[in-house]
């Protein structure tokens, strides 16, 4: 049936002694369902070359139950970091596919609250896991690190986002702030998906600086004064938990966002939190937050109480014990979809 399809193949890359990542290659132009029988022969093959028999899968889409159907698993984990059946072309078959994963899995992880109180009434073992923080990466940001160099020419102050630019970013917004205050300089670090560059808001004052590796996420935070998330409130950004909003704290710098639930019921008691609603109530709290930047102090002792125990390391060791504690049972197939 699939003897005119070109052979895949898959790329490996060891990246410790006990992990490997592996990258499917596939021939362009095909369909799903031939897609998934390709991805499932691969992964066949890593098994069989890793001597790996009843493992635990760790799923972060419903999407790949479609090429895991056949292999025994000791454990299934589904680690739901988004709603991913609301962002921008999400595949119609996803909540079907999400639908049979929940069936199969033994644990569910959310990576956040809102998102956890949409999934706790359809499985039994649902857990939130709101995002952490690597403290002492993005805590350098408090240093004296080098400005980058294509950042250094844009004049003060600055206004910074790191993040996927695509629907959840509230691109009217970013406009009306702009135009509002010409002074005033937003500097925007990421790739732009999923949306054309060309609807992007343009003005002299709005600087897109592309994508950086997340060990130069630090250095271009240093030298901005305050930290932005002008997400949209739509159906993309309903649960989201942004994991950038405890590395901008981590870096020092006071945070105004749109009042996006889970930041405002994780962090909106904090003095460097600050929610506001539309162009007016966005620009007055900018000019409060770039005024607390100005005075360093109790602000910051405050964030540093509140992330101290927001380490990845911690979070990987809960999920590791509700791994652990889980009753034993005979290794079964994940769902054929």
């Amino acid at each position: 049936m699939f003897d005119d399809i070109a052979p895949a193949r898959l790329e490996l890359h060891p990246i410790t002694s006990n992990l490997t990542v592996g990258v499917p290659h596939l021939p362009r132009g095909v369909d799903t369902g031939a897609a998934a029988i390709l991805q499932r022969a691969l992964l066949n093959e890593v098994c069989a070359r890793y001597d790996i028999s009843n493992p635990y899968l760790w799923f972060y889409t419903p999407m790949a139950i479609t090429f895991t159907g056949e292999i025994p698993a000791s454990a299934i984990v589904y680690d739901c970091m988004d709603e991913l059946s609301a962002f921008k072309d999400a595949p119609a078959e996803l909540p079907e596919l999400e639908g049979l994963l929940l069936n199969r899995a033994d644990l569910v992880f959310t990576g956040g609250l809102s998102l956890y109180e949409a999934k706790r009434a359809r499985h039994p073992h649902v857990y939130a896991f709101p995002s952490a923080v690597d403290v002492g990466h993005f805590g350098t940001a408090r240093g004296r690190l080098a400005e980058p160099a294509d950042q250094a020419a844009i004049p003060r102050p600055r206004l910074g986002f790191f993040g996927v630019i695509d629907e959840r970013m509230d691109t009217a917004l970013l406009a009306a702030l702009a135009g509002r205050r010409p002074d005033w300089r937003f500097v925007m670090i990421g790739p732009v998906v999923k949306i054309d560059p060309a609807s992007l808001p343009k003005a002299d004052n709005i600087h897109y600086l592309g994508i950086k590796n997340y060990q130069e996420l630090p250095a271009y935070a240093a030298h901005w004064e305050v930290a932005l998330m002008p997400f949209a409130l739509n159906d993309a950004t309903r649960f989201i938990s942004p994991t950038k909003m405890p590395e901008y704290l981590a870096a020092g710098k006071p945070v105004v966002s749109t009042p996006v639930a889970d930041v405002a019921r994780l962090w909106g008691h904090l003095a460097a939190t600050f929610i506001a609603d539309g162009p007016d109530e966005f620009a007055s709290k900018i000019d409060a937050a770039l005024a607390l930047a100005a005075r360093p102090g109790d602000w910051l002792d405050q964030i540093d109480r509140e992330i101290a125990g927001l380490s990845w390391d911690r979070t990987w060791e809960r999920m590791r014990k509700l791994m652990i504690d889980l009753p034993p049972r005979q290794p079964r197939p994940a769902a054929r979809a």
